[in-house]
């Protein structure tokens, strides 16, 4: 495996893996994989709740009692207010709990990231941040997520010209370095 150094830049630039800390990005959204819930949780969902402080955890309470009884289910995305982050909007995305492929687990990844694009675009943002969704603690293998997220992003980007950037970001240079051997950007 080469060492690359970042950030790489896809499809012209409208698509940037970087690593980094996905709460201090510059974004007008910054994706969150979240879990069920809504109320917070460890890693990533954890670090958003904590920097983004009670305003995000209150719209969540809020979007689970008026729209969610039961939790926000895998595949989905809501949006709330970033709080205290540098973003405009955190978009709320489930990702699938790995249980070998026998759970439409490919399929629901895929609809975390169209979904969350469309709910960015339909907040009028311009540019998202995403880490890497179901990952970490759901288990999903790395090299199938990064095909399935860069084919998601590229089919969306190929028909949205209002999203002018989506930046990866990735918390560790050897999950970019992953993303980067099995994304399947055309350019």
């Amino acid at each position: 495996m080469s060492t690359q150094t970042f950030p790489q830049t896809f499809l012209n630039g409208r698509v940037v893996v970087k690593v980094g800390d996905i709460t201090a990005e510059r974004v007008d959204a910054i994706a969150n994989a979240a879990n069920g819930t809504l109320l917070g949780g460890g890693g990533v969902d954890g670090a958003i709740h904590r920097k983004g402080g009670k305003a995000i955890l209150d719209e969540c309470r809020a979007i689970r009692q008026s729209r969610f009884l039961n939790g926000l289910p895998a595949g989905r995305s809501v949006a709330t207010n970033a709080g205290a982050l540098p973003a405009k909007f955190v978009i709320h995305t489930v990702g699938p709990v790995w249980n070998e492929g026998k759970a439409r687990e490919e399929e629901l990844l895929q609809s975390c990231y169209t979904s969350s694009l469309e709910l960015a675009v339909a907040e009028g943002c311009r540019t998202a941040a995403f880490p890497a969704i179901s990952t970490g603690a759901y288990r999903f293998p790395k090299d199938r997520a990064a095909r399935i997220a860069s084919e998601a992003i590229e089919a969306f980007l190929n028909k949205d010209t209002s999203l002018k950037q989506v930046v990866l970001v990735f918390f560790s240079e050897e999950d970019a370095q992953v993303f980067l051997n099995h994304q399947v950007f055309s350019s």
